[in-house]
């Protein structure tokens, strides 16, 4: 697995555990944010087209090697 797909997995897993904390605790609308996170990664999946993977590589957000 290279950076950019540890780093897109990191990115969708901590959005889905912050939109299910605030959606049990502040509001359920933020449950949106999970049904978005989810809708994104299935097209993704069936398109190879990715917004998060163009903005890590053009910005070199991943993960270092180290």
């Amino acid at each position: 697995m290279n950076k950019t797909e540890r780093t897109i997995r990191l990115l969708a897993g901590t959005l889905i555990t912050i939109s299910i904390l605030l959606g049990y605790f502040i509001s359920p609308y933020w449950f949106l944010l999970t049904l978005f996170v989810g809708i994104n990664m299935t097209q993704s999946a069936f398109t190879r087209w990715c917004l998060a993977e163009i903005i890590i590589k053009k910005y070199n957000l991943g993960f270092k090697r180290g």
